[in-house]
């Protein structure tokens, strides 16, 4: 008989309903997705930071200047 805490209650896991097992299994689900989401989303951040830096690297040192109208007449 696992006990949770719910609110600061403990629960006897075998005492809930069909109906507080299904809630408790789908809550369990969400969260576990939801901690693969972020671990991805971070991995996805550190990514962009490697992109980012790699395209830094990879420009000329120089910028390139754009020349207005008056200057190319």
């Amino acid at each position: 008989m696992p006990i949770i805490k719910i609110d600061n209650k403990d629960y006897d896991t075998d005492a809930l309903s069909e109906s507080a097992k299904a809630q408790l299994q789908s809550l369990q689900f969400v969260d576990q997705e939801l901690q693969r989401i972020q671990a991805q989303a971070a991995v996805l951040q550190t990514a962009r930071i490697a992109y980012s830096k790699a395209l830094n690297d990879a420009l000329p040192t120089e910028s390139i200047k754009k020349k207005t109208k008056k200057e190319a007449n």
